[in-house]
């Protein structure tokens, strides 16, 4: 079960394990001089597949599977802007045999309160086939989704990146 959204905005830099930060630039700024909430969406996919690059043995053009968005929502609770850093950090909150649901939460540097935590459930398919896979989510794939996959009440261990 998804978390409240109560408790969504009292999320912290250590509920996640794995962090990667992001400098805001210029053409992220709206018109109400706050980053757009489309950028939101890119800088989440930026982190999970920046993490499944790292982690997870994913080469985009080639893996046999990749992870195709079936779900993706948003909660705000501040905004951030042009120049600041983000810091993007990511849990798997679960894994299915073919699915994972993520749970990014965007952070700007030097500030303790959350901005945003989002949430994006994937399918691995099949290449060739578009499919979901029929042996379900590879080894390699999910051991490392598995570093990163958090329960409530339990520690968390961060993972550092080597980028």
């Amino acid at each position: 079960m998804a978390a409240s959204y109560d408790v969504l905005k009292t999320r912290t830099r250590s509920d996640y394990p794995f962090t990667l930060e992001y400098r805001t630039r210029w053409a992220d700024n709206d018109m109400y001089q706050h980053m757009n909430n489309s950028i939101y969406n890119f800088l989440y996919d930026s982190v999970i597949n920046s993490y499944l690059i790292e982690f997870c043995d994913l080469k985009p053009a080639l893996s046999p599977q990749h992870g195709m968005v079936v779900h993706s929502h948003n909660d705000y609770f501040g905004s951030i802007s042009f120049p600041s850093v983000a810091e993007l950090c990511l849990r798997v909150n679960k894994l299915g045999r073919t699915s994972v649901t993520y749970e990014i939460a965007l952070f700007e540097k030097g500030v303790d309160r959350v901005r945003s935590v989002g949430e994006f459930v994937q399918v691995f398919v099949d290449r060739a086939t578009g499919r979901p896979a029929a042996a379900g989510m590879n080894g390699i794939m999910r051991r490392g989704l598995e570093r990163i996959m958090v329960q409530e009440g339990k520690q968390v261990l961060p993972v550092k990146s080597k980028l």
